[in-house]
């Protein structure tokens, strides 16, 4: 679906906002690639080792100084159970903004960012009780692409993430 602006604010309509593409940041995790909500990042950079903390939950890399902040990192693979990671050149910290707080996730790499129309997204398939599915927004069905899309902001407020006690430096 295009929308031509021009034509819609000259004729006074207006598209409604539930109908207009929403951008996806892309990135991979094993063999799968994922899709979050590009106006929750705010920066993309290469992965470097953090500064570890005792008693963390196992999937938290540590911290780092992000522009005088102090951010957790959090390992996607290893939280997701999706193998041992493998830190190269093409691994990522995406740090996002959730919530007035600032969290970086490790990825295996990035892809790009992609614009979806709804009806270019399939409801999440219900599982029942084999898989949590409520931080999925549902699947992005791009020609010879699936994206599973990650509602990343209720992923990482849940208690199971644990980072309700992290302070917002």
């Amino acid at each position: 679906m295009t929308v031509n602006y021009e034509t819609a604010t000259e004729t006074g309509t207006k598209p409604a906002v539930k109908d207009l593409p929403r951008e996806y940041l892309a990135f991979r995790l094993g063999n799968e690639e994922y899709g979050i909500d590009i106006l929750t990042v705010q920066e993309i950079r290469g992965y470097e080792i953090s500064t570890q903390v005792a008693n963390a939950p196992y999937f938290m890399k540590g911290f780092l100084n992000w522009r005088d902040i102090i951010v957790p990192i959090l390992d996607m693979r290893i939280k997701f159970n999706l193998g041992e990671p493998n830190y190269d050149h093409l691994t990522v910290v995406i740090v996002l903004e959730i919530e007035e707080r600032f969290i970086g996730i490790v990825v295996d790499s990035v892809s790009d960012v992609m614009s979806l129309t709804p009806d270019q997204i399939r409801p999440a398939p219900s599982m029942g009780t084999l898989m949590n599915t409520d931080t999925l927004i549902g699947l992005g069905a791009l020609e010879d692409r699936m994206l599973i899309l990650m509602d990343i902001k209720k992923l990482m407020v849940s208690p199971e993430m644990g980072l309700a006690d992290i302070p917002n430096y």
